[in-house]
């Protein structure tokens, strides 16, 4: 056996938008990370999504494992971008009815 070094390419693109995807489609790398911290298996991922292959989560993961911090970092990054663009939204347009509202409706109903 040769101590030949195998070097592996990651499955992982970022979009124009600065989101991270799998290579040759469009879902996210976060749905991955998310999925494999709830504690699903691999399989199950590739069942979730289903126009990924075993070997590109398996790599995900990967990558997740050893990039965790950084990973992260760029998840929190995203949820503060969603939520600053939730909230501009809901500023822009109100909802016309609130939940408090919507409940006690169904309360009453």
């Amino acid at each position: 056996m040769s101590n030949t070094i195998i070097n592996e390419v990651i499955p992982i693109y970022t979009d124009t938008d600065g989101r991270m995807r799998i290579a040759g489609t469009r879902v996210l790398l976060d749905l991955i990370v998310e999925a494999y911290r709830r504690g699903e298996t691999p399989e199950h991922i590739v069942q979730m999504y289903t126009m990924l292959t075993l070997d590109q989560v398996y790599l995900a993961i990967g990558y997740y494992l050893r990039h965790r911090e950084s990973v992260n970092a760029y998840i929190r990054q995203m949820d503060d971008e969603a939520k600053a663009l939730r909230h501009e939204w809901e500023t822009k347009y109100p909802p016309k009815v609130i939940r408090a509202e919507l409940l006690a409706r169904l309360e009453s109903g």
